[in-house]
């Protein structure tokens, strides 16, 4: 860690040393707190199907049987992208 002295110290030493020390540290501290939020991918039925190469049959039991989570808007179901790879995760074999 440096210091930095501010007696007989010019404004431009001191800008520089500023820029050199300080500012690069806060961004990056700033930068790692501040992540932008990715919006949520929602998937189909047909969609989630082609993921896991599977029929739309078995889909269609894994919901009933809860093993993957869905979302309904009337007639139509919609999956969380990050669901179904926590599924995925939470069902490793070794």
């Amino acid at each position: 860690m440096s210091t930095i002295q501010f007696i007989a110290t010019s404004d431009d030493i001191l800008i520089q040393k500023l820029e050199n020390s300080l500012i690069p540290k806060l961004t990056e501290k700033l930068s790692a707190q501040f992540q932008p939020i990715q919006p949520t991918e929602y998937l189909t039925r047909s969609e989630v199907c082609k993921l896991l190469k599977i029929d739309l049959s078995s889909l269609h039991r894994w919901r009933k049987e809860g093993k993957i989570p869905s979302f309904g808007i009337s007639n139509r179901v919609y999956f969380k992208r990050s669901d179904i790879d926590a599924v995925i995760n939470q069902n490793k074999l070794s």
